[in-house]
């Protein structure tokens, strides 16, 4: 648990130099413990003056020792303390002056304070309240010179922070001002190094609108005030390199804010975190070492939409609660390959604070969540997942950030993040903030984290989570609680620059990902270029892919229906043809549908268990079928009834061999194998998902028969060869259920039959080739006779 910081009162005290004993003696103990700066073990030292005024122990030709004291000017010393200062640089460290060089040091519960170089040893002056400063004889500052602090019952010997010239350099300074620093976690946050020859950590972060930002952690005990960052002129960011402060250890920044009023922050760029509920920064610096190099070469040479492209929805959390990223690595990638998907989507990695979000609200949008391991464990999970040849998609939130007053919410005292009009800012649906996307800097925030997940961590493509809610200023609001666009409109122009900015900027950066937007309207150009205008005057946004969201709802509607209304409801089944090539598609069966009371996948089909098993077998079958890419949620592969819950994920006892149902279970998981195995096959099922000249329909009118019918066609270099999908959604055999065929093909052969008794369904099979009559039907010169399995789907193609 992070510390809580210590109240005015204990502040002011411990700011003293004339503590108490026993506070001397806790702030002697600080510099024992960890690599901070106030750590390390205390060195042999030259022996000093006895007389306690300011003295030195000079070598034979040194220089000698101090006549005159330097202290802190008044005005800046009240800054200081009180963390207001915008350049402790300035005050504190070593300056020429007349008659020498002035050292000042802001070193809180010390009792002595010396500076080292070479065969030089001076002790400077107490000042009070931690300050200590002397002017020493020298014509220059010597180069790497220490501060040897002396506590109640400690000794140490430390680089000095306020020595070492900025260590950002211009260039960064200059992208983070202009938005377009494109690596922005190489620039902000805390990143170990070594700056001029000294070992340490280099602290930055963007407050324009603090008066003052100071670094407090477990290496200075939580208390900032010999901590003080540095402004870095307009750009709004402040610096501080800590030496000796390395890997692991906690920290926050607590900003001043412009009421003088203080708050304690976690760090926006933390690569690494405490795991929840504590929620302070991890210093943190990445040693895996990648083995997925063909992977990444491989997975650049097909685009996503006319790859095959099966996806498997995850909540790692809860997928087998209580493993670890490592863990998971020895499970996860076993079982996704053994069933044949192509790719995982996992629900949000990013740090959040509260597990019932499932991640959607996020508070540390740089770093893997702790719960389940280090950032590099995760690397470990998608490294594996890639040498197993699946790949990995990740949920990504940039839509809204929840309010937690340790977090983005008006992170230096104003709104920041945020957009500043409430109206603006305030989410009407999940009580969180919405970002600003008209600020340059904010934008460059999640641009470049959308960047970093791909480049640090090889995903290969993010799932962008409620777009809509982004794209439109009157959503989920009223009439009055909304201002139009500067064209009049409702359309937020800030939001499509970005999506847009982001969706160009890791395309060209991260070659062979994809981006798939979560966007529930029937916005013009979600999969469009972002150079090429719609009919409403917008370039695309630029996604790889989009949810059709549509399909989902019309389809889950079908099939909850009992088979004799279904006639009623054909066009729900059809009408998503319509608009199958508008946009570049992925079929979801998400985590959204089997939650909070819309029950389980199986749980919504209607009659016995029987016909509820064959409903999801016929209907999974038409969905691999149907033009687009498939995505299924963790559970529904083997029709768990029970709705999700994070709390205990997956009902994995359903597949133990002890239960009576288990085969019904192992049945519908074995389908799912099959269909991945044949749809990986069988070109003409995703070459052309975006193509409308490879897919016509068949039997689309048969509503009274519940029968859906149609071709698909694999690309027009491979070999020609179709395949016939027929869906059945009656509880009866049909004999002798004449369908058009293209004509040049001698016989067809079923490669997929849901009714199969192994996967639980009735074994209504045509286990010979069929041979098409020379009967012409549904405009086509020959037809084939079928037997239609009840409630089931079939593919075919010719032998």
């Amino acid at each position: 648990m992070t510390p809580r910081p210590r109240k005015p009162s204990d502040e002011k005290h411990a700011k003293t130099t004339k503590s108490t004993k026993g506070a001397r003696k806790t702030a002697a103990k600080a510099p024992a413990k960890g690599s901070g700066a106030t750590a390390g073990p205390p060195k042999a030292q030259p022996k000093s003056g006895t007389d306690g005024g300011t003295k030195a122990v000079t070598a034979p030709g040194a220089v000698p020792p101090p006549v005159t004291e330097s202290p802190v000017p008044a005005s800046d010393r009240d800054r200081l303390l009180s963390g207001t200062h915008h350049d402790p640089h300035g005050v504190l460290g070593a300056h020429p002056v007349p008659g020498g060089i002035a050292f000042r040091a802001l070193r809180p519960y010390a009792k002595a304070v010396a500076v080292v170089a070479d065969d030089l040893r001076a002790e400077l002056r107490d000042d009070g309240d931690g300050f200590f400063s002397a002017v020493l004889p020298l014509r220059a500052v010597p180069d790497g010179y220490r501060l040897h602090v002396t506590y109640e019952d400690a000794e140490l010997e430390i680089h000095d922070a306020y020595s070492f010239l900025p260590s950002l350099g211009e260039f960064d300074l200059h992208l983070i001002g202009e938005g377009r620093h494109e690596q922005l976690w190489t620039a902000l946050g805390a990143r170990p190094m070594i700056h001029q020859g000294a070992t340490g950590t280099r602290f930055t972060v963007w407050a324009p609108n603090a008066r003052g930002v100071r670094v407090v952690g477990g290496f200075n005990f939580w208390d900032g005030t010999g901590f003080p960052m540095r402004s870095l002129g307009g750009t709004g960011v402040w610096e501080l390199f800590a030496p000796s402060v390395g890997e692991g250890e906690l920290y926050k920044f607590e900003i001043t804010r412009p009421d003088g009023s203080k708050t304690l922050r976690a760090d926006p760029l933390a690569r690494r975190t405490e795991a929840p509920p504590a929620n302070s920064s991890v210093v943190h610096e990445s040693h895996h070492e990648w083995h997925d190099q063909e992977w990444l070469a491989r997975r650049t040479a097909v685009p996503a939409h006319e790859a095959p492209f099966s996806v498997y929805e995850v909540h790692l959390a809860s997928w087998r609660p209580g493993l670890t990223y490592r863990q998971l690595a020895e499970q996860l990638p076993a079982y996704v390959a053994d069933l044949g998907f192509t790719h995982v989507e996992l629900m949000p990695v990013a740090e959040h604070p509260f597990g019932g979000s499932w991640g959607y609200q996020v508070t540390g949008f740089y770093a893997p969540t702790a719960r389940l391991g280090t950032p590099d464990d995760f690397k470990f999970l998608v490294d594996a997942l890639h040498r197993a040849g699946i790949g990995v998609l990740m949920d990504w939130v940039p839509a809204h950030f929840p309010r937690d007053d340790w977090a983005l919410a008006e992170f230096d005292g104003r709104p920041l993040y945020e957009h500043e009009d409430p109206a603006r800012s305030a989410h009407p649906d999940w009580g969180t903030l919405e970002f600003d996307y008209g600020r340059k800097e904010v934008r460059n925030f999640l641009v470049a984290n959308a960047s970093y997940w791909c480049e640090e961590f090889h995903i290969d493509g993010l799932r962008v989570d409620a777009v809509a809610s982004m794209l439109y200023l009157d959503y989920s609001r009223e009439e009055g609680e909304w201002t139009p666009n500067a064209h009049g409109g409702r359309e937020n122009l800030d939001a499509v620059a970005f999506l847009q900015e982001m969706n160009a900027t890791v395309y060209r950066r991260c070659p062979g990902v994809v981006t798939i937007a979560e966007e529930s309207t029937a916005w013009d150009g979600v999969t469009r270029a972002t150079h090429h205008q719609g009919p409403g005057g917008f370039g695309g946004l630029g996604f790889g892919l989009k949810w059709n969201m549509g399909w989902m709802h019309d389809s889950l509607d079908y099939v909850s229906k009992e088979p004799v209304h279904r006639k009623y409801h054909h066009n729900e089944m059809t009408f998503s043809m319509v608009y199958a090539y508008s946009e570049n598609y992925v079929l979801p069966i998400s985590h959204d549908e089997v939650v909070h009371g819309k029950r389980s996948l199986v749980s919504k089909m209607p009659g016995d268990w029987w016909q509820q098993r064959a409903n999801q077998r016929a209907y999974l079958g038409f969905m691999w079928a149907h033009p687009g890419k498939q995505l299924l949620f963790m559970g529904q592969e083997f029709a768990q009834g029970a709705e999700w819950s994070e709390a205990h994920g997956p009902d994995w006892w359903l597949l133990d061999p002890a239960y009576g149902a288990e085969p019904d279970h192992r049945g519908v998981r074995d389908l799912v194998r099959e269909l991945n195995t044949v749809y990986r096959r069988e070109g003409a099922l995703w070459q052309r998902d975006t193509d409308p000249g490879g897919f016509a329909w068949v039997e689309g009118d048969a509503a009274e028969d519940n029968v859906f019918a149609f071709l698909r066609y694999p690309a027009e270099d491979g070999d020609g060869t179709p395949l016939l999908a027929v869906s059945h959604f009656s509880p009866v055999v049909r004999h002798a259920y004449r369908l058009g065929v293209p004509d040049g093909f001698g016989a067809w052969q079923e490669v997929l039959n849901t009714d199969e008794a192994r996967f639980g369904g009735g074994g209504v099979t045509s286990p010979d080739p069929l041979k098409p009559d020379p009967v012409p039907s549904h405009g086509r010169p020959a037809s084939l006779r079928l037997t239609l399995p009840p409630l089931a789907t079939v593919w075919l193609r010719p032998v």
